[in-house]
């Protein structure tokens, strides 16, 4: 997103100092500010306090624009919107990206816990300085289905990943080369593709990459694979850096996704920009792309009718796996061109700039910004902008 922002916007961005789960930091990052183009990134260690009070320096002094958030539930951004209500973060706007958390299959996790802590945080969400960033329709009525009211300053998805110009020659084999990528979570769905591959008819291997969130549910997860006909068609082969993942979808014949639901799905987009099908429940706004070309939609989130999607990829012989691929990336190319070509911060600015404009429907640029976006600190990471002076 601030790659992609106009020369108008000058960043700030707080982000955790490591991975997501792990042990150790970067190195050489650890509490320290590192200039990554026009965007000043602090790298914090949540457990250092001096790291905290360095922060707090470099912050109070300077009057932001906007304080972009990514998630409802995250203490990071909880934390941020707390100091910018209470005066401690001068912030003229807050604008927050929820990022599917208020779809129905999201709020269905520990929904208790959730819905017991919204009745408290409720009213720091609500005023005219709060903003939210849907990336669709579909996710705006979900805010507003929690929060009547609420505004919707940003509606727009970004324009996804480079498309590969033709799909890898992948090497002869007997069998179907499955993929899955994503976080081990309840709600990626994992257990249901593991579920479902008692049910296929043909030979298929899946390899599985991802962090593992949540560990019993991982547990749940071996216990399915134990249980197939040859366990040892399924691998786990732990986690990929990000600049990796596309040229792991390029070697597979499909990626199973059959996630609960998403407000947009990156690693659908990264499969397809990668010209690898996929296999995806129709919670995601990626529907009518894979109706396209882009792969298969999953319209009942059951084993067999899983298994029976697997099945016609195990069943094709390898010159209709090769067509698939090739229609794949054409989907994503098509769906790409209708794509806004205008960053949400500078969307932000704009409605800042110009407070009774209507938001530039899905698929068409409106320029340039005009001045300067400035965020202050935002699920990770975090961004913070601040006037030009």
């Amino acid at each position: 997103m601030l790659e992609t922002a106009s020369v108008h916007v000058s960043a700030t961005l707080l982000t955790r100092d490591r991975d997501l789960g792990a042990r150790a930091a970067y190195p050489g990052l650890s509490g320290a500010w590192v200039q990554r183009g026009r965007t000043n990134v602090f790298y914090l260690g949540v457990r250092r306090p001096a790291h905290w009070w360095r922060l707090w320096r470099s912050l109070r002094s300077t009057r932001f624009d906007l304080l972009y958030v990514n998630s409802v539930w995250s203490v990071f951004s909880i934390l941020p919107i707390a100091a910018a209500r209470l005066g401690l973060l001068r912030v003229d706007r807050i604008l927050v990206a929820p990022r599917g958390e208020f779809g129905a299959a999201a709020l269905g996790l520990h929904g208790a816990r959730k819905r017991v802590f919204l009745t408290g945080w409720r009213w720091m969400l609500r005023g005219p300085r709060v903003w939210w960033h849907a990336t669709g329709p579909q996710e705006a009525g979900d805010i507003r289905r929690m929060l009547p009211g609420a505004r919707i300053a940003v509606e727009a998805t970004g324009a996804g990943p480079e498309p590969r110009s033709a799909p890898a020659d992948l090497p002869a084999a007997d069998h179907a080369r499955l993929v899955f990528i994503g976080r081990i979570s309840p709600m990626k769905n994992l257990d249901l593709v593991l579920a479902a591959l008692a049910h296929v008819r043909g030979r298929v291997r899946l390899d599985i990459y991802g962090p593992v969130e949540d560990l019993r549910y991982w547990q749940r997860c071996l216990e399915l694979r134990a249980a197939l006909p040859d366990p040892s068609v399924v691998t786990y082969r732990g986690e990929l850096r990000p600049r990796e993942v596309g040229e792991t979808f390029s070697r597979y014949d499909a990626a199973v996704l059959p996630t609960r639901g998403e407000n947009l799905g990156h690693a659908i987009a990264e499969s397809l920009a990668a010209c690898c099908p996929v296999i995806c429940s129709d919670r995601t706004p990626w529907t009518p792309v894979l109706r396209d070309g882009g792969g298969q939609v999953l319209t009942e989130l059951t084993p067999e009718a899983l298994g029976a999607l697997v099945t016609r990829v195990a069943a094709a012989p390898p010159a209709q796996r090769r067509a698939a691929r090739v229609a794949a990336g054409d989907a994503y190319r098509r769906w790409r061109l209708g794509r806004p070509r205008i960053s949400a911060l500078d969307q932000a600015w704009q409605a800042i700039t110009n407070p009774g404009r209507r938001l530039p429907p899905q698929g068409r640029s409106t320029g340039d910004a005009g001045r300067a976006v400035q965020p202050a600190v935002s699920k990770e990471p975090r961004a913070a902008t601040r006037r030009r002076t």
